[in-house]
């Protein structure tokens, strides 16, 4: 299959550019900036994102890239520009002042390939402390803004290009056509899609695992199930799903779940080990220490069962692309834990399977519709692998889950009455470590709070909070509080990501 290659220099939005590359029915693969591929056979173009460093950084990432300028049709955003221009000789200086935020180009080249149906005056984005002053002979301008001269350039004798904004946000209006122009450039088939994945992963699979048996973790959201039936699709009954209850899904979840499996044809053993996971996690409030602790737990689950099976190889998963970024970056830098990332401890002596590491949560989406999959599991809404551990602030223990599933159930019910459910991209409740003073009757009361959580994304990468309507919130905590025991007060959240993030913890 024909890709484009990102190489990731560290940029926070170097995920968006192989998002828009997918929309445009491109394959494409990003990896370290100093992991080239060795073997380049179906190589298209490179992509050079974007850094927090400067190129006089001496922590910053550099990578030699003569070669692939030779070889591939290359396009440097940003950071990626300026090495280039580094690397030639030209001059990078700090800019007066952060250039961040919208501009607008000035000038256009209008016989450059890459800037080919951009129009005067197009709104792009910009968001560097470095500025490319000056650029070696064989560099030509095609491109500038009213304060930055040297907004873009090509290289004479090379399809190379370098552009200090960034194509792929959406507030540069016409990133996506410059992607476009690339891909053409690099004479693209852009046949990728939903279809050709599933072909290529079955056959893939069926490669990679032959006659092997696998065990799946399934969590009951659309992940892990479209990674059961794509395996399923490959190696039918060699597949066995353990879907484990730790006590932290939302209420009926399990039963709910177990019974859409039975449809799907998967062969699934369900594991109760609720009291298992509440006195692990007894009086833990960290939540990163719980997330550790309910990773451990999975495996430790998986381990057992797998172990009752006879000659299993493989441990399946559904991780996908956001779980990796976020687990860690480039930089090294964790934004949070996730249980279900970072290899298999060698006590279990399972290789690991990942058919959807790389897809972005609505491309996971699009898989399962090709795969015939139920809308309902196909739309249910992202829910966090350790549950609602890390949706009660604080440690954990029963009652409050009762609370929580309670207050839950009631906002999630609420949203599919009132058709808002496939409008959010992701919703639930948080426990709140905190009692207020309430009113209940004649009486004074003094109970938990609670925090309604919904947002809207594409990606999971960022996020919006979802502006439900106020007589349906109002409903909603009116029912919360006079129907869950030990609740007496609701709020809602209006925080987006960045700077927050979707879960509380």
């Amino acid at each position: 299959m024909e890709k484009i290659i990102i190489l990731d220099f560290g940029s926070q939005t170097t995920q968006l550019i192989g998002r828009r590359l997918r929309e445009l029915n491109e394959y494409c693969e990003i990896l370290p900036y100093n992991k080239f591929p060795e073997q380049t056979d179906n190589i298209k173009g490179v992509i050079l994102s974007g850094s927090p460093y400067s190129v006089y950084d001496p922590t910053a990432f550099k990578t030699d890239l003569s070669a692939i300028r030779a070889k591939f049709p290359v396009l440097g955003i940003c950071y990626g520009a300026q090495l280039m221009t580094y690397e030639a000789g030209g001059k990078v200086e700090q800019a007066g002042s952060r250039e961040y935020g919208r501009a607008n180009l000035s000038f256009i080249d209008r016989q450059d390939d890459l800037l080919k149906d951009i129009q005067d005056g197009s709104q792009i984005w910009m968001s560097h402390g470095d500025s490319i002053t000056k650029i070696p002979d064989v560099f030509n301008k095609v491109a500038s803004t009213s304060d930055v001269e040297l907004a873009a350039f090509k290289i004479e004798g090379e399809k190379t290009w370098g552009v200090q904004f960034h194509p792929e946000v959406f507030h540069t209006l016409d990133g996506t056509l410059i992607l476009e122009n690339f891909l053409n450039i690099c004479g693209c088939k852009r046949d990728w899609s939903p279809a050709s994945f599933v072909e290529s992963t079955v056959a893939g699979l069926k490669k990679q695992l032959g006659n092997d048996k696998v065990v799946l973790g399934l969590s009951g959201g659309v992940d892990s199930s479209v990674a059961a039936v794509l395996l399923n699709k490959a190696i039918g009954k060699n597949l066995t799903c353990i879907f484990v209850d730790h006590g932290l899904l939302r209420k009926n979840e399990f039963e709910n779940v177990m019974k859409d499996y039975e449809h799907l044809g998967l062969n699934v053993i369900g594991v109760n080990v609720k009291e298992r996971f509440y006195k692990a996690l007894a009086g833990v409030s960290d939540p990163e220490q719980k997330r550790k602790i309910i990773g451990s737990g999975f495996i430790d689950i998986f381990d057992e069962e797998a172990h009752k099976l006879k000659d299993v190889k493989w441990l399946a998963q559904g991780t996908i692309y956001p779980d990796i970024i976020e687990s860690l970056s480039i930089t090294g830098t964790v934004i949070k834990s996730h249980h279900n990332v970072g290899g298999l401890p060698e006590k279990m002596h399972l290789k690991l399977c990942e058919p959807l590491r790389l897809l972005f949560k609505d491309e996971v989406r699009r898989v399962g519709t090709e795969l015939g999959m139920m809308h309902h599991l196909i739309k249910r809404q992202p829910f966090p692998g350790p549950g609602l551990a890390v949706r009660i602030l604080g440690d954990v223990t029963a009652e409050k889950v009762r609370i929580l599933q309670e207050a839950d159930d009631i906002f999630i019910t609420g949203l599919r009455e009132w058709n808002l459910y496939d409008k959010v991209w992701q919703a639930g409740v948080i426990l709140l470590p905190v009692q207020s003073v309430g009113v209940m009757g004649d009486e004074r009361t003094y109970e938990n709070a609670v925090a309604l959580r919904a947002v809207t994304s594409t990606d999971a990468m960022t996020a919006d909070w979802a502006q439900l309507p106020y007589d349906f919130l109002a409903k909603m905590s009116n029912e919360i509080i006079n129907k869950v025991k030990g609740v007496n007060r609701v709020v809602y959240d209006i925080s987006s990501k960045p700077p927050a993030t979707i879960e509380w913890e």
